[in-house]
């Protein structure tokens, strides 16, 4: 993996200082990637977390990574950095950027993580042209099998474009998308674990009801919705066709599958689904108005 610098040497992206600005789980999943899939060293990368210096600690600790508790100055792993990632909340996103855009410089690669940001607020906080990739990682990047959108400004290059997509892929798989799909992805793939979370606390529920234990509900409903998605990963068959391949006429499933319809489960699914990627665009409107 290379990346070619403001003088236009090229680099392998071990020798890329990449800095991350926010020290939660989605940026130690990111760290976690790059060091175990030997993208780079610990040395290369840097973390800034203004509130929490245990949790900067900690990671140093974990990883060995670099961070102002080793006496390293903020300022200066702002500047000599390559990579800039962006991990913060939503909500402190503004006031973060606005108080560290003057350390920035173009020959820098920004990546946000943060949900409703675009590229366009992004590159009006800094207020110079800059490089700049949007993304939308989901949790389960958290054990290397997330699903990360992915969108570029103008001003990325081809070989920025292959680390963004190289540092992505080292915690599951990514998609490059047109930025209008970003808060749709936000909506169907950042949140959707937490559907499949949702759906499970139903079955288990279920099997407590009908005298299943605890620990047995857990133990089988999570295999059988591991099963289920593998399923359909090997087969590469629609989910509709599998579920009708399990059905019998009048059989348990048909019943239980009946009810789900007549409740219209699968249109309140894509409603919610729907009402996040709304919520995903108004979230970025709040922050245009803040910036405003």
């Amino acid at each position: 993996m290379t990346f070619k610098s403001e003088s236009g040497q090229v680099t392998t992206i071990s020798k890329l200082n990449i800095c991350f600005c926010g020290a939660g789980s989605m940026a130690e999943a990111l760290v976690r990637g790059l060091i175990t899939k030997n993208l780079t060293k610990p040395q290369q990368i840097s973390m800034l977390n203004r509130k929490n210096m245990v949790r900067l600690r900690e990671l140093h600790g974990r990883y060995g990574i670099q961070t102002i508790e080793q006496g390293l100055d903020h300022d200066e792993l702002l500047k000599n950095a390559d990579v800039v990632l962006l991990a913060v909340k939503p909500t402190d996103s503004v006031d973060t950027i606005e108080s560290m855009k003057h350390l920035f410089n173009p020959r820098q690669l920004i990546i946000s993580v943060i949900a409703g940001l675009s590229i366009e607020t992004m590159s009006r906080l800094i207020g110079m042209s800059m490089p700049i990739v949007r993304t939308m990682p989901n949790t389960s990047a958290t054990i290397g099998l997330g699903v990360t959108a992915i969108s570029y400004s103008n001003a990325v290059s081809d070989e920025q474009r292959l680390v963004a997509e190289k540092l992505f892929g080292a915690v599951g798989i990514t998609e490059v998308i047109n930025e209008e799909l970003q808060n749709a992805a936000t909506g169907v793939f950042g949140s959707g674990p937490a559907y499949a979370y949702y759906l499970m606390e139903a079955m288990i529920a279920g099997a407590g009801k009908l005298g299943f234990d605890s620990d047995a509900s857990l133990r089988l409903v999570v295999q059988t919705i591991l099963g289920a998605a593998e399923m359909v990963r090997i087969t590469s068959e629609h989910p509709a066709e599998l579920r009708s391949n399990t059905i019998s006429p009048n059989g348990t499933t048909q019943v239980a599958i009946d009810l789900l319809e007549q409740f219209s489960l699968k249109e309140t699914i894509t409603k919610a689904i729907v009402k996040a990627a709304e919520r995903s665009g108004e979230m970025g409107k709040e922050l245009e108005m803040k910036i405003n």
